[in-house]
């Protein structure tokens, strides 16, 4: 039996991959029993802060990091496919449906029993009975000083926050605009469901532009907003790929202009011209109510926040379903414990998963379950744990976790450049990107016995 503590994107995933493989799973999430600062409902799976998973196409490295999982039969990325909502060339989803239906599928799978209840310490080892941890950012208390205690120094940490959300029928969409960036679109994506914002055809975001003078007056209100207080603020980094808005305001007036707000690939259709900067608004679930606001997460107080977000052209009347909010995440220094396996050095069995192993990001969570899931379920068996091939963005992630610089160790999220290099690359770089997108699902398919005959992924494949 495979024991996995945590229902999040990583556990869930890794139980179902061990069950799949045979094997029987107790699954454990100790919501409701213990509940935590952001989540909202006792879902599986339960999305807390984006509603996106990134980019959807091969020639960026996420993209070819999902299509690799659904070669595996990922159960994370067929849901994510089935209850995407319009987003351009990148996948989102929409997050009740998306917790409904992962929750659906793990309690209707017969080898796996889910568990309410709070674990305090890492379990004990037994033979054939491997454990993956797959807690989370928000690992509680006294799980975390278990976990501490067995990697033998302090949890590193940073702080992560959610962008607010928006009610649709508050949008003044006199003001906005719908466009994606440069255009883009899946092209091959399943046809988007009904949304309530009309002109769906013309892009799938919707874009507040702001004028030069409208953009410094709300960096004015950021930079002047109050924050909320966080504990240990001044003492734990923030992830540079999840900064709040206010911080990046403080780092100089043009900042933002060239990160979240930055109007590259817009015009605006009433003035014909490109404007001074947008905020974007992103479809959070498939009825087409609710918006997030892109890139916009932030520790603002929440009436700071109401005063502040509606001074965005179109927000000025906007009610808002959910604040944005900042929490703390935990994370071990991988390469100091992990093999490349996702398994602890020290322990054989015993293994982690999602953000607490050292990645960001959700796809990189389901993946990095995916393979502790696997392994879990051929330790299980009597069986060594194998890993993806380094040439795979699986296995390239693996590798990082377990081979950077543990002096100065950062979550990672996937990108080609922890991927090994082409032996001749394309000097064009989207040629070059998709060159590695198309050796890497060859050497997948190889290693893992798609007509090929490579011993170890036909192995891995059978566990």
């Amino acid at each position: 039996m495979v024991r996995i503590v945590g229902g999040g994107l990583a556990g869930t995933e890794a139980a179902w991959q061990a069950a799949s493989m045979g094997v029987p799973v107790t699954l454990v999430e100790m919501r409701p029993a213990r509940r935590t600062p952001v989540h909202q409902t006792d879902r599986l799976a339960e999305l807390v802060c984006s509603n996106s998973f990134r980019g959807d196409k091969l020639d960026n490295a996420v993209g070819l990091l999902k299509e690799e999982m659904r070669r595996l039969d990922s159960l994370i990325m067929r849901i994510a496919d089935r209850v995407r909502v319009p987003a351009g060339a990148a996948l989102a989803v929409d997050r009740e449906a998306f917790a409904t239906e992962v929750t659906a599928a793990i309690q209707a799978q017969p080898l796996i029993r889910v568990e309410r209840r709070e674990v305090e310490a890492i379990p004990d080892p037994a033979p054939g009975s491997p454990v993956i941890m797959a807690t989370g950012p928000l690992t509680s208390a006294s799980l975390s000083e278990s976990i501490r205690a067995f990697v033998g120094a302090d949890h590193l940490a940073f702080f992560d926050a959610i962008s607010p959300i928006v009610l649709a029928g508050t949008i003044d969409m006199s003001k906005v605009f719908r466009q994606s960036r440069w255009d883009r679109s899946l092209g091959d994506a399943p046809p988007a469901r009904p949304t309530a914002v009309p002109d769906v055809v013309a892009g799938d975001y919707l874009n507040c532009p702001l004028t030069e003078d409208e953009y410094r007056q709300f960096h004015r209100a950021l930079v002047l907003a109050e924050k909320a207080a966080v504990h240990d603020f001044d003492r734990t980094p923030f992830f540079e790929g999840c900064l709040p808005v206010e911080v990046m305001a403080h780092r100089g007036v043009d900042t933002l202009r060239f990160g979240p707000m930055k109007p590259a690939g817009l015009r605006d259709p009433r003035t014909g011209r490109r404007p001074y900067a947008v905020v974007q608004l992103r479809q959070d679930n498939l009825a087409g109510d609710h918006y997030s606001l892109v890139g916009f997460q932030t520790q603002i107080k929440w009436g700071d926040q109401a005063r502040v977000l509606r001074r965005i052209p179109g927000l000025e009347r906007a009610e808002f379903v959910r604040f944005g909010m900042i929490h703390r995440n935990t994370y071990i220094n991988a390469p100091m414990v992990l093999a490349e396996t996702w398994e602890a050095r020290t322990r054989p069995g015993l293994f982690f998963a999602g953000q607490l192993s050292g990645v960001e990001g959700y796809v990189e969570s389901a993946a990095s379950g995916l393979i502790a899931g696997r392994n879990a379920a051929r330790r299980a068996r009597g069986r060594v744990p194998l890993a993806p091939p380094r040439t795979t963005a699986l296995g390239a992630l693996g590798y990082y976790v377990s081979h950077a610089d543990a002096r100065h160790y950062d979550p990672t999220n996937i990108t080609f450049g922890i991927m090994a290099p082409l032996p001749a690359p394309p000097r064009n770089r989207q040629a070059r990107a998709l060159a590695t997108s198309r050796r890497a699902l060859d050497d997948l398919a190889a290693w893992y016995g798609d007509g090929g005959d490579a011993e170890t992924g036909a192995a891995w494949r059978a566990g």
